[in-house]
């Protein structure tokens, strides 16, 4: 993620240069994408350092969360940095109009033709990355490589768009062409920002595991001989690689107290072993024919009838 972070720094720094020296929207709009993607790499390199730490007693569920967390910061850097920015440039282009040499058309795709094909690299590298995780689902689980991958996707599409737009703009004289890539790419950057900002609250305000998990844990619940029934179950990731479960049972007659305890231990670690991320494991014994007992109508004093 290091030498990603400096290649975005050399690639930003050619854009703007290329970008003012041309007074090309389109190229300012793709140095204001890269010095975001460089921002939201100083994001994730904090975010795979801090989750790492170990639980204490402020967090005691660990700090596993602080992966979306920055994720959910790096979507708002590719809103307000990006998106915004080449928002601003496009419009000013269709108010003010633009003239540019044929010099600076030249530099300014030579960038971009550079750009591209680190971007590509870059986009590529990310991908085999994810196959090496288990593949698109398994692989975008986390939030850091899924904000990689996407901000890679996006910077390959957004020079594209500005190669388009800067070689129509020379080809017609008409700068609509420029802004409108520009445009474009604000566009494009804002839905990006969108989707991943989108994806980071849901799991920081407390996303359930994912229904294969839950279903295995229930269903290993219910073959347990000692359980009636399963009340409720909930599930709470509370990292990448971690998750909170918590049931609620209702246990068969007739066990003691002793023999209760011996069934929670072999039962939680039942659990652990068929979903290793279920790292925290709460059960909650209840006797329903109890519970019931004490809703009715005649234990609450509530009277039925027509």
């Amino acid at each position: 993620m290091l030498v990603a972070l400096a290649a975005n720094l050399v690639i930003a720094a050619a854009k703007a240069v290329g970008g003012l020296a041309a007074g090309s929207p389109a190229l300012l709009s793709e140095a204001a994408h890269s010095v975001a993607d460089s921002m939201n790499e100083v994001f994730l390199l904090a975010a795979l350092r801090r989750s790492r730490r170990p639980a204490d007693r402020r967090h005691p569920f660990g700090y596993g969360k602080e992966r979306f967390f920055w994720s959910l910061l790096a979507a708002v850097g590719i809103f307000v940095m990006g998106g915004c920015f080449s928002f601003f440039q496009g419009i000013e282009a269709l108010v003010s109009g633009g003239e540019e040499k044929l010099g600076g058309y030249v530099a300014g795709l030579i960038v971009l033709g550079i750009a591209l094909l680190a971007e590509g690299a870059s986009l590529l590298r990310a991908l085999y990355q994810v196959r090496r995780q288990g593949g698109t689902v398994a692989g975008l689980r986390d939030p850091a490589l899924r904000t990689v991958v996407a901000e890679d996707g996006t910077a390959v599409l957004g020079v594209t768009l500005a190669i388009a737009g800067m070689a129509l703009h020379m080809v017609t004289g008409q700068v609509v062409w420029e802004a409108s890539a520009s445009l474009a790419i604000g566009a494009l950057l804002v839905y990006v920002a969108y989707r991943l900002g989108r994806d980071a609250r849901d799991q920081l305000i407390g996303e359930a595991a994912d229904r294969e998990a839950s279903g295995r844990i229930r269903e290993l619940l219910r073959a347990q001989p000692e359980i009636d029934s399963v009340e409720a179950l909930f599930t709470m990731k509370t990292g990448l690689d971690s998750a909170l479960v918590a049931a609620r049972v209702d246990l068969v007659p007739g066990l003691d107290s002793e023999h209760v305890e011996d069934v929670a231990v072999r039962i939680k670690r039942s659990i652990a072993r068929t979903v290793p991320e279920a790292d925290q494991i709460f059960l909650d014994v209840t006797d329903r024919r109890a519970r019931e007992a004490g809703e009715s109508p005649a234990a609450t004093g509530e009277r039925g009838g027509a």
